[in-house]
């Protein structure tokens, strides 16, 4: 029967005790317990043995195994402490402070516009983006603007230099590009690729020569919804706006219609709004966004049929809707980037 006593123990622990690499560890290990180790070879000599030798050597070698596991367990623990000490250099000082990470966060105008999108998908509405560089044709001919309308005139308009032609004329002529000065050319986008019913929202950026101010910007972002369908009335309109308010500032939110006028639509609305929790707006009407029922001739322009369908179109500035929201009363704080201002919406 092999010697087995506390003087191998020993010897094991001086040879561990030694080893300063991973693959020395690995070596060693495999010595003692892999297939062809040393105790693996013991175990294979317990055939020659009587029952009470085999079931004492046994008792040895699982004993003995036990031990140099516990001795690799312990030599590994310190080469990984020794291996991260030697890669991060000098030692942690735990009395340090943690570092603190700062999350992001949504500018305002996101979360404005989150919020509409959220609003307008429960109702069934998708949500459609489009270029922001247009044509004529989409951004006015197509909306039925006539050609003398002051949106069509250079002092409202960012149009792209005289020689920066369309390769293809209209029968309106020759189309110049532009920057498109409202969302609508998205809508006119959607009902010449898909045919009715149509229910999109169309959230993006436009541009405008408006002189900078309080409530003025050259840039600004519109949030325009579209809804074509069979038998689509004024009804449908308002009940679409009224719960669409009502979810923005509240169940007591009042809404009304006035008489308008926009090409696009016939007839044409604004609509004002009152709610409580406006501070020194609350009793007043504000106006917020102009619709109506989508005209003929727009439909015609599209080829949809007006006598068969119908449909109703409504359009607003995200900024100005934000600044109602959050009582925000200067245009220009949302593109200054000033941390102390967007801070106040984390």
């Amino acid at each position: 029967m092999p010697v087995l006593n506390d003087h191998l123990i020993e010897e094991i622990r001086e040879k561990i005790a030694t080893i300063g690499t991973f693959p020395a560890l690995e070596e060693l290990k495999a010595t003692y317990l892999g297939p062809h180790g040393i105790l693996r070879d013991m175990m294979k000599q317990m055939k020659d043995l009587v029952p009470e030798e085999r079931a004492e050597l046994g008792k040895k070698v699982n004993y003995l195994k036990n031990e140099i596991e516990t001795l690799l367990v312990e030599k590994l623990e310190e080469l990984e402490a020794q291996a991260l000490r030697q890669k991060m250099g000098d030692p942690i000082d735990i009395s340090l402070d943690t570092r603190k990470y700062f999350s992001g966060n949504l500018h305002p105008l996101t979360k404005t516009r989150q919020r509409v999108e959220e609003i307008f998908n429960g109702l069934g509405f998708c949500t459609v983006d489009g270029p922001e560089i247009e044509t004529e044709w989409y951004c006015f001919d197509a909306l039925n603007t006539p050609l003398s309308h002051p949106a069509r005139d250079v002092m409202d308009t960012f149009f792209m230099p005289q020689d920066i032609r369309v390769a293809t004329t209209s029968k309106y002529g020759t189309e110049r590009y532009l920057l498109r000065s409202h969302t609508s050319t998205v809508q006119i986008r959607t009902m010449l690729k898909e045919r009715p019913p149509i229910r999109i929202i169309s959230p993006g950026r436009t541009f405008r020569r408006d002189t900078t101010d309080a409530t003025h910007s050259a840039n600004f972002h519109q949030f325009e919804a579209l809804y074509v369908d069979e038998n689509v009335t004024v009804s449908d309109l308002k009940a679409t706006l009224d719960y669409f308010l009502k979810a923005l500032f509240g169940p007591k939110t009042e809404t009304r219609l006035r008489p308008s006028f926009f090409p696009f639509t016939e007839p044409s609305f604004e609509v004002d709004f009152r709610s409580t929790g406006l501070g020194k707006l609350s009793s007043q009407w504000i106006e917020i966004l102009g619709c109506g029922m989508v005209d003929p001739n727009v439909l015609e322009a599209v080829e949809i049929d007006p006598n068969r369908h119908s449909g109703f179109a409504a359009g607003l500035g995200l900024e100005r809707l934000t600044m109602l929201l959050y009582g925000i009363d200067d245009v220009r704080l949302f593109y200054q980037n000033d941390l102390r201002f967007l801070e106040q919406f984390a």
